[in-house]
């Protein structure tokens, strides 16, 4: 069992395709986290605790980061946009941006590193998102970037997606 690993244009975030991927008549199987093949690809972050969320068609979530944790993202249903943006002012890709596709069918997963925000944006009708994260949730110490900042230039496949308060609210910068 081998695990895929590609850079991205984004310095430290990686794409990711599981090691196990198998389907037949009766269904699928997927490997999200193997330990000792995470590592032996250079994958050494702890995780310490997993979460996931669902969201119906159209809700998007995020922009949302912290300055310690790294996180492992995968679409468990439904397919999603999501977009990965660096929030590190020290860094010479501070607030660049970049978008993949995930989903049930592709099965990737997408590496993403402190000072970094995600968000994302469901496309089909209902989507699980699943995150491994290296530091537990901690709401007071994450920053919120506006989804639809024209300063940032995110591309979104849609212009009016169902958001939380908390998100709808978000400063411009």
């Amino acid at each position: 069992m081998t695990l895929k690993v590609e850079k991205t244009e984004l310095e430290g975030v990686l794409l990711i395709t599981p090691p196990t991927i198998f389907e037949d008549f009766r269904g699928g199987y997927v490997e999200t986290y193997n330990r000792e093949i995470y590592h032996a690809a250079g994958i050494v972050q702890d995780f310490c605790q997993d979460d996931i969320s669902w969201s119906e068609r159209h809700v998007l979530r995020g922009i949302h980061g912290d300055q310690e944790t790294w996180k492992l993202v995968s679409c468990l249903q439904g397919r999603f946009h999501l977009v990965v943006i660096n929030n590190d002012p020290a860094s010479p890709q501070f607030r660049r941006w970049q978008g993949f596709a995930l989903s049930d069918a592709n099965r990737l997963q997408v590496l993403i590193p402190p000072k970094h925000g995600n968000g994302h944006l469901v496309l089909s009708d209902m989507a699980i998102f699943h995150y491994k994260q290296t530091s537990n949730y901690n709401r007071a110490g994450q920053f919120t970037l506006r989804w639809d900042d024209p300063k940032l230039g995110i591309f979104w496949p849609i212009g009016n997606p169902v958001l939380s308060a908390r998100d709808a609210e978000a400063a411009f910068l």
